[in-house]
């Protein structure tokens, strides 16, 4: 089956988020969503989250799954203010106690901070499977930019977060906590390894030098053939070099700070305080 897919480029961010529909009904699947953050303010908003309910509602669909492809570190989900808002059950892959474990220790969480990810409605592992109405998807566990990662394989469409971007920007990066350019490469030999003729989603697009327009859809033949880092058949030896020395002159991305506390929450920031307030922390010298 061939899912429709519509896209919401969130330009601050560089994300791609994703509202999947079965073709030949009104369920649907909503993917790596947005929750807008000023973080010179502190301050969130639901710009982003919006535009995405009102396709929703003026589709008359219904959301099934609200569905993270990793805990990511570049922006804040909105997965729950989603569920408030159309409802869905917000899955991520079962290695987030993984990367509950790292970073409850980064930020200093306590024994309050649950790290077994019952924060999230389902945990999927490798080779589950689950529906979208009529229309099937399958789990395939793509860890090496973090342990977690998954690409939902959904009719002839994957979706791979940011393990694969498009073929002129190449992969993602490895030098997270957790994170491995040996089991990256692993991991997008597996995704390589579907049918030719599969559409493939990423999860975030920086329109690689020389091209003038976002992009986020490509084909396995495509990434195959054209993929700056891992086409050609690069070697994995060229490829784990390729990827380090590139991580080496990376700095950090502008909003994993909030980021990571929120998202390994399934979304929700820290509990307030007795006063009402909520706050996030700021480690020194650790990420």
């Amino acid at each position: 089956m061939k899912p429709d897919v519509t896209a919401f480029f969130d330009e601050e961010t560089n994300t791609v988020s994703y509202v999947v529909r079965e073709p030949q009904g009104r369920a649907c699947a909503i993917i790596d969503s947005v929750l807008d953050f000023d973080h010179a303010a502190g301050r969130t908003a639901t710009h982003s989250a919006d535009r995405i309910i009102d396709h929703v509602r003026s589709e008359g669909l219904t959301v099934e799954w609200i569905l993270e492809t990793h805990v990511h570190a570049d922006h804040l989900s909105a997965a729950p203010y989603l569920q408030e808002k159309v409802g869905g059950r917000i899955g991520i892959g079962d290695r987030i106690t993984v990367v509950q474990e790292t970073f409850g220790k980064v930020f200093n969480e306590g024994t309050e901070f649950q790290r077994d990810g019952s924060q999230f409605d389902a945990l999927f592992r490798e080779g589950d499977s689950f529906h979208i109405g009529q229309l099937r998807g399958d789990v395939l566990h793509t860890p090496g930019h973090t342990p977690a990662c998954l690409t939902y394989v959904i009719g002839d469409a994957a979706f791979v977060g940011d393990t694969l971007f498009m073929p002129d920007f190449g992969t993602a990066r490895c030098d997270f906590p957790g994170g491995s350019s040996e089991v990256l490469y692993d991991s997008i030999q597996k995704i390589l390894s579907l049918p030719d003729e599969t559409r493939i989603f990423v999860g975030h697009d920086y329109k690689a030098p020389g091209r003038d327009e976002y992009a986020w859809e490509t084909t396995v033949a495509e990434e195959k053939e054209r993929n700056v880092h891992i086409g050609h058949g690069r070697s994995k030896e060229e490829f784990v070099r390729m990827r380090n020395e590139r991580d080496a002159t990376l700095g950090m991305p502008r909003l994993i700070v909030p980021s990571l506390q929120v998202n390994m929450r399934a979304g929700h920031f820290p509990p307030p305080e007795p006063d009402g307030k909520v706050f996030l922390k700021l480690p020194i010298n650790v990420l």
